[in-house]
């Protein structure tokens, strides 16, 4: 896959711009799409596209969420009204003398949590590798491991922004890459209902012309002292060795050089521990046979037992999914009399609710999953190999 179509979800081998199914320009496309699997989700003006989703009287009038009093700042600001200059975290005063004509509403914090929770629970629908860094924004780990459907990470991407949209009634802007300081950078570079791809082996060029405040994590003490050092661009940050900036600013002077280059880490910490594991495909044909479905079940089983290696745990409930031509979901589960690890003990017990449920009805999506984790020292104990209670 080297594009892949927003709206339809219709992946390409060839870079197009225009999708040839649904004719939609909203397509996205790089060689190295299909490899690319750290991402960072970031919603577009979140507090103001929460106001006007339930308002739409709103929907064409600058908008700005903060105390139109005192010495408070915007705490977001609408695209219409950052055309004229306002901005999140510019004083109030100040954004209103640049846009008098705004509509200003106080933050109504309790509802932006609960819409947030609904987005983030589309997001690890994904993958449970998610970290959250505040309401409207999160990285996610879409690797092999860590990734629960069985196809390219833009693919589950475009369906999470999709679905957003549909279900939540607001937008993403997407970031995708192999880190995730490129992956942060490049959900900016789009907005609104971006999806920007950037390889790190492009990277270094890409930078170059950008200012060193585009780097997360350089503020406004940082950028200062490195204008006073002539280093204005992030090309300019290229040209110094490791040893001078770590000379001027210590451990920080090595991410600097790092992120000069399109370096960075690609660690995602989750805020909690995940509560089931699971891995899903969806099928290209719809599928009724058993044998058919059964095929997918010991690679989806396998995915499930290195993501329960890598966190140290153990399941002792196996859950199957399946999703009907008409969208409708079936979980079944079964209790194992003791956690496993195992890939084939996971698809045995997946393969015996699957037969329940083969009785001529299609289905376009099959998964296996695991829950009530336990530590592995519970594991599979050598006398009782998890047979079925």
């Amino acid at each position: 896959m080297k594009a892949l179509c927003r709206d339809c979800l219709l992946d390409l081998d060839t870079l197009t711009r225009l999708c040839p199914r649904c004719g939609s320009m909203r397509v996205v496309g790089h060689v190295r799409l299909a490899r690319m699997d750290i991402a960072h989700i970031d919603c577009d003006a979140f507090y103001a596209s929460v106001e006007k989703r339930d308002n739409p009287a709103l929907r064409d009038k600058p908008l700005i969420v903060g105390h139109p009093g005192g010495r408070g700042v915007a705490t977001t600001a609408c695209y219409i009204a950052r055309r004229f200059g306002a901005r999140s975290a510019m004083p109030m005063f100040k954004c209103l003398e640049l846009c008098p004509d705004a509509v200003v509403i106080p933050p109504d914090m309790a509802k932006y949590k609960r819409v947030s929770a609904q987005v983030r629970a589309i997001m690890m629908e994904a993958t449970d590798r998610l970290e959250p860094l505040s309401l409207d924004e999160a990285y996610l780990d879409l690797s092999v491991e860590e990734h629960r459907f069985d196809r390219p990470p833009a693919v589950s991407l475009a369906e999470i922004a999709r679905r957003v949209e549909q279900e939540v009634g607001i937008s993403v802007s997407i970031g995708l890459s192999e880190n995730r300081f490129l992956a942060k950078l490049a959900s900016d570079m789009d907005k609104p209902r971006g999806f920007t791809v950037i390889d790190p082996e492009e990277a270094p060029a890409l930078l170059a012309p950008l200012p060193v405040s585009r780097i997360h994590g350089v503020g406004k003490v940082t950028e200062g002292k490195l204008q006073a050092m002539g280093l204005h661009l992030i090309g300019d940050l290229q040209r110094q060795s490791p040893d001078a900036l770590i000379a001027r600013f210590g451990k920080h002077g090595r991410s600097l050089h790092a992120h000069a280059w399109g370096r960075g880490s690609r660690m995602i910490t989750p805020d909690r521990d995940p509560k089931s594991l699971s891995a899903e495909t969806t099928f290209s044909q719809d599928l009724h046979r058993l044998e058919d479905l059964a095929d997918h079940l010991h690679a989806l089983a396998a995915r499930v037992a290195r993501a329960l290696e890598r966190r140290d745990v153990s399941g002792a409930t196996v859950v199957l999914k399946l999703k009907t031509a008409e969208f409708r979901t079936l979980t079944r589960q079964v209790r194992l009399s003791d956690p496993t690890i195992r890939a084939d003990v996971i698809t045995r017990a997946a393969h015996r609710l699957l037969e329940r449920e083969v009785d001529g009805r299609r289905y376009r999506l099959i998964g296996v999953g695991v829950a009530d984790l336990h530590g592995m020292a519970e594991a599979d104990p050598p006398d009782l190999f998890s047979g079925l209670m």
